[in-house]
């Protein structure tokens, strides 16, 4: 089994000593299917190669540190578009962006909230709903994530333009 607190333990300062913050850990399967998902970033972003590189210190670490037992597959990813946040540094961090975030007990008729996060502190984070302000401590909170959000779709080529950049290209 693996204890989540000691594979922090032991990935974390390899992490830091190559730039990358752990973002969250996920043990999804059981048995020999085991998957043991370990997701990072750093500002601008995560190359593949850079993954590629660390996922061989970062295994090394966790079996020195016997974090986890048993069989398992190890995999380093980014944590997307829409990353997860589950500490207040997480959400301190996207002050000012839209999230989602699923509460334990239904929060004004419902249980999943997307609103503009306002602010984080030590205690919990206030959101604001369609002009609504609700505010959820971090124990109420089952999940929460970034949302990506798409931009206005471009407008149409017309025929002139379409016959200019087919000549063009």
């Amino acid at each position: 089994m693996a204890d989540q607190n000691a594979v922090r333990a032991a990935a974390e300062p390899v992490l830091s000593s190559r730039g990358l913050e752990l973002v969250d850990v996920e043990i999804v399967g059981s048995g020999r299917a085991r998957t043991l998902r370990i997701l990072v970033d750093r500002d601008g972003g995560i190359e593949l190669d850079t993954l590629a590189e660390t996922t061989g210190p970062v295994a090394s670490a966790l079996d020195a540190a016997e974090a986890i037992t048993g069989p398992y597959n190890l995999e380093l990813s980014s944590p997307g578009l829409e990353r997860p946040l589950r500490r207040p540094a997480e959400f301190r961090r996207f002050v000012g962006t839209t999230v989602s975030v699923k509460s334990h007990d239904v929060v004004a008729g419902a249980r999943r909230h997307r609103g503009l996060l306002v602010e984080a502190d030590d205690s919990g984070i206030d959101l604001d709903v369609d002009g609504e302000h609700r505010r959820f401590s971090y124990d109420a909170i089952a999940s929460a994530r970034t949302v990506f959000e798409w931009g206005p779709a471009p407008k149409p080529i017309g025929p002139a333009k379409r016959v200019a950049k087919e000549r063009s290209g």
